[in-house]
């Protein structure tokens, strides 16, 4: 066995050094199959782009789970890390990091999230969509904002004409009070 292996080899060598001998046919070797390691919390964008400013932390762990990182001294942030090795990948590394504030979501730092896979397009367009509601949201809530202080001006208005009549009407009857004493003293005096 060891002189058939030792002659394939010298054979091998050979033939890659040498012009005459036949050529030996590409062999290829089998590479093992390597599995991909998350590590962390495996986030998309898509979920962080739901996050917003005013949440509370329950509505947070229910759109993207809970942090990876629970620091009992920093109990106002929470950490999302990851580090996953992909097998003939580029490796995924990014830090999401969320402040609180009284269990309201303050802060939502995304600058660490550089190598996160970008949106695919269902998912762009599940953003798109979402995006176009909350337009058509913001701009109902901003005409009704509109129509509701147009109303409190009217309001405002007619309640500070209400008050300036009644000021107005407590002048006439001060003046009429006023003007019947000086008729009481003038007709005293006379």
């Amino acid at each position: 066995m060891k002189k058939i292996t030792l002659s394939l080899l010298s054979l091998l060598f050979l033939s890659a050094c040498s012009s005459f001998l036949p050529k030996m046919p590409d062999i290829s070797l089998p590479t093992l199959f390597k599995a991909d390691v998350n590590q962390g919390s495996v986030l998309d964008r898509y979920s962080i782009n739901q996050l917003k400013v005013g949440m509370s932390k329950t509505e947070v762990k229910t759109l993207i789970g809970s942090p990876s990182i629970a620091d009992p001294f920093h109990n106002s942030q929470w950490d999302y890390v990851n580090h996953s090795t992909l097998y003939e990948k580029d490796n995924i590394s990014y830090r999401l990091t969320l402040v609180f504030d009284k269990n309201i979501l303050q802060n939502i730092d995304t600058s660490k999230l550089g190598s996160l896979p970008p949106l695919s397009e269902k998912e762009q367009a599940l953003e798109n969509k979402r995006l176009a509601k909350e337009k058509i949201a913001a701009d109902q809530t901003a005409k009704a904002k509109v129509i509701a202080d147009k109303k409190a001006a009217k309001v405002a208005k007619a309640k500070a004409k209400v008050i300036a009549d009644k000021k107005a009407a407590e002048v006439a009857k001060a003046n009429a009070k006023e003007k019947e004493i000086a008729k009481k003293k003038a007709s005293e005096v006379a």
